[in-house]
């Protein structure tokens, strides 16, 4: 920060010399002024003497004549070389005044307006914190410093969850919602915090954020812990189960919380089996669909294709959005070709094979590679999502 003030130093001096120097440069020009007029004064005093003598007869009109023009002559010696003297309309004082106000004019807007604090926090963030506690005063100053700053104050409510300060966590992810808008994972965390800084008390507060962040997405884990452990500690052991093994079914396979998840899924059903109850089996998880699918080329065709034209291979709904549901891409050198589509090899979450009944099998040949435009194509006739015999499909139509 030193060399910031050092170089916005300099520059003030800069500035205040565009002041200073008409200043000084006045100040001079008014002694020549001053002793321009002391000659015109003497000039003055000498004519006078001469027409008293004149009066008085010591001399004629020659003399007098010659008298006054030497006179002329000093007062012209005297003055050559001197300026103009400059006429200013602001006055003396105003210059000197301005030199003053100006730098502390300048001052007191940048500390107002200006951006020192943010300098500052760039050069703290460069050097990696030393403690927890460094970390929460500086994200604590980015969210002063940037009060329009959604990441800040996200990651500052993580860190006041991290230190068992979930109220001041509960208002933070509040104003982030405010900010970023109310998305399932800001109402998620909004939710948590809010749970644990009332005393672990279930409220409606807590279940309108849940209930809205589900209702956004059915698979937000925060929101699902939440409400297992809820469930928990009401003694609801089977919501408990439910919400947990949906939470266990998001999780990657590496994750280090689905061991503590499990055990409270175990415990949870010791509880349920102890007070007399049953656990209720699961549903059972709706069977992927995966066909199996086998392209080849037309012969007629094969003279009119290029090795390295694009080929899509898809499915597609024959009742329900012309999306494909799953795609493959090859080239026409790698025909022919058996490949498998899946609901692994979905577009799009909700658009799986095994979510609409019947489906066509399409592969299209396009040189500009566009999945949606080609020039050769090749249908199937409809069939069942579920079909795990091997179909066959030929490319030998014009796309039109």
């Amino acid at each position: 920060m030193i060399d910031f003030w050092l170089a916005a130093g300099l520059l003030l001096l800069v500035a205040l010399s565009f002041l200073l120097i008409p200043v000084l440069r006045s100040r001079r020009a008014q002694r020549e002024e001053d002793r321009t007029a002391l000659n015109v004064a003497l000039y003055q005093e000498r004519v006078a003497e001469l027409q008293t003598q004149q009066e008085e007869g010591v001399l004629d009109a020659a003399q007098m004549d010659a008298g006054r023009a030497e006179a002329a002559r000093e007062l012209l010696a005297d003055t050559e070389g001197a300026e103009a003297p400059r006429v200013s309309r602001l006055g003396k004082p105003l210059p000197l005044l301005a030199a003053i106000l100006v730098p502390v004019l300048g001052l007191g807007l940048y500390m107002h307006y200006g951006a020192s604090d943010k300098v500052e926090l760039t050069r703290e963030f460069a050097q990696a914190p030393q403690s927890m506690e460094e970390m929460t005063k500086r994200l604590e100053r980015v969210v002063a410093a940037q009060p329009d700053s959604a990441e800040g104050m996200y990651f500052l409510g993580r860190t006041y969850m991290a230190q068992d300060r979930p109220a001041d966590a509960a208002k933070m992810f509040e104003r982030t919602v405010n900010l970023a808008g109310r998305q399932p994972e800001l109402l998620g965390q909004w939710a948590q915090a809010q749970y644990f800084a009332d005393g672990k008390k279930w409220s409606d507060k807590v279940q309108a954020l849940t209930d809205e962040a589900l209702k956004a997405d059915p698979k937000e884990v925060t929101s699902l812990g939440l409400l297992g452990i809820a469930a928990f500690e009401s003694e609801r052991y089977q919501d408990a189960i439910d919400y947990w093994n949906r939470l266990l079914a998001q999780l990657p396979p590496e994750d280090q919380s689905r061991e503590a998840l499990q055990g409270g899924i175990t415990r949870a059903t010791e509880k349920l089996v102890a007070s007399g109850g049953k656990v209720a089996q699961a549903p059972a998880a709706k069977a992927s669909a995966l066909l199996k699918v086998s392209v080849d080329l037309a012969a007629d065709l094969k003279s009119k294709v290029q090795p390295g034209d694009s080929v899509f291979i898809f499915a597609r709904a024959i009742s329900g959005p012309p999306a494909p549901l799953a795609v493959k891409r090859m080239t026409v050198a790698d025909l022919p070709v058996t490949v498998e589509l899946g609901d692994a090899d979905a577009m799009m979450p909700q658009l799986k094979l095994s979510n609409f009944p019947e489906v066509q099998l399409v592969a299209r040949i396009s040189r500009a590679g566009k999945p949606t435009a080609g020039e050769w194509i090749g249908r199937s006739q409809p069939l069942a999502s579920s079909t795990t015999a091997p179909q066959t499909l030929t490319i030998d139509s014009p796309d039109k």
